[in-house]
């Protein structure tokens, strides 16, 4: 983790921890790094945001950074993170900066980048940034006259986007009814347009932002209202985003969850079935559920796991030439159509599918069994945190574990990469013994190193 940019940008409170003194300086940093060898004269670099109070402040400051250093900026207004990702290509942008936090509560914001190339920034690129504003290690230009940035607003952003991830689709939605949660965030400005041209029927809910309700009681963080609706409307099922809609859940006709894994595996499998999917490999990370390496075993799929984090699971696939992955929470990539997680692409894409096959959501979920899970943190002093690899107790303990659980499960123990905390991760068949051998997991680290 970075000193100030984490898995997924910089992110805080906004005007408190992420203020508008910080994101001048972001912009001026991150342009100097990412247009140094551009050859026109003003860089041009694109600025999208969700629906969240601060981002247009944050805009605003971003704004005066970039332009001070002599990049012209061309303002998306509120769209998904993966338009912005889009667009930078479609536009020829040198770069894309997205203003958002996510899930995270209103009060939050963050600031994530994207190269010219669509893809986030990787680690070396946010170090540069790090040491440029906390350390001052390279002196930034101050150019004047016409030397400086202009700004314009682009008017066809939303539409040019819609119309991307509805030409992804090779069979359309037609005779489908769902309903769609857009968590007041960023979807609320495309995902009616965009499944009604797919040719859905569409039910809209938290889809009216207000600056301040995003992810509140809604989206794929709080998927109740969207699984009673669907049972008490009779749907063929419904999705849901968060508040950037870079990530999607969904649930199948009778408001029964599918998380990120079923989702994957049930697109996994249709690729592989139209011999669309590289190397018959699904990416996942560490976390997600043994059944889901269970499925790809089981149908012939080869499964690869990366740390925890979307930008690890792109790593891979870049490095590797795998085209498809994704992460339990729904941050899926589909890399023959965006360069980072989409949570509209991924639930056309899964809709899509059941369309085709004209098959119930319930029934495609049946190819992949969810184990039981069980996730506990341990509080940690960050010496123990630094220790716990080599603590022979732990170790027999996970040891132990192991045997108890054979083949029918496994046991992760993992520090956290943000916190001083260890998290213990146990799935097995029967989640009686499942939760009471992590408690006794637990017991062993607090006494130990807690």
């Amino acid at each position: 983790m970075g000193r100030l940019f984490g898995t997924d940008g910089a992110r805080g409170v906004a005007n408190t921890e992420l203020t508008a003194e910080l994101a001048v300086s972001i912009g001026r940093a991150a342009a100097m790094v990412l247009t140094e060898n551009a050859e026109k004269e003003h860089s041009t670099i694109l600025i999208g945001k969700d629906t969240r109070l601060s981002s247009d402040m944050l805009e605003g400051a971003l704004v005066a950074g970039l332009c001070s250093f002599g990049a012209d900026v061309i303002l998306l207004g509120a769209v998904p993170t993966p338009a912005v990702a889009y667009l930078v290509r479609k536009y020829g942008a040198d770069a894309g900066f997205m203003i958002s936090a996510s899930h995270n509560p209103f009060e939050f914001n963050g600031i994530k980048i994207f190269a010219g190339t669509g893809y986030k920034l990787p680690d070396k690129m946010e170090e540069r940034i790090e040491a440029i504003i906390l350390d001052g290690l390279e002196e930034l230009p101050v150019p004047t006259g016409s030397g400086l940035g202009r700004v314009r607003k682009a008017e066809n952003a939303v539409q040019d986007y819609i119309d991307h991830v509805a030409e992804t689709v090779s069979f359309p939605l037609d005779g489908m009814e769902i309903a769609i949660d857009c968590s007041n965030g960023s979807a609320s400005r495309t995902a009616q347009e965009l499944f009604s041209k797919l040719g859905a029927k569409c039910h809209m809910l938290s889809y009216e932002p207000d600056g301040i309700n995003i992810n509140e009681n809604c989206g794929s963080t709080h998927m109740e209202n969207l699984q009673k609706y669907v049972r008490e409307h009779d749907l063929d099922g419904g999705v849901a985003f968060d508040g950037d809609a870079d990530r999607c859940l969904a649930v199948d006709e009778n408001g029964e969850l599918l998380d990120g894994d079923c989702i994957m595996a049930i697109c996994a499998l249709d690729l592989s079935s139209r011999d669309l999917l590289k190397k018959k490999t699904a990416v996942g990370t560490v976390m997600s559920n043994l059944g889901f390496q269970r499925f790809c075993a089981d149908n012939d799929l080869n499964f690869v796991a990366t740390s925890v984090g979307d930008r690890y699971v792109l790593e891979s696939m870049l490095e590797n030439g795998y085209n498809f992955g994704g992460e339990q929470s729904g941050h899926v990539i589909f890399l023959d159509y965006s360069t980072t997680g989409d949570g509209q692409l991924t639930a056309a894409q899964l809709l899509s599918t059941a369309n085709r096959r004209k098959e119930k959501l319930s029934e495609l979920a049946k190819i992949m069994t969810h184990y039981p899970q069980v996730l506990m943190n341990v509080r940690v002093s960050p010496e123990g945190k630094k220790q716990y690899p080599e603590n022979k107790a732990i170790a027999e303990k996970v040891r132990s574990v192991e045997e108890t659980l054979g083949d029918n499960g496994r046991i992760l123990v993992r520090p956290s990469g943000t916190e001083p905390l260890l998290r213990v991760m146990i799935e097995g068949l029967d989640l009686s013994e499942i939760e009471e051998l992590a408690q006794e997991t637990v017991d062993v680290i607090v006494k130990e190193i807690g």
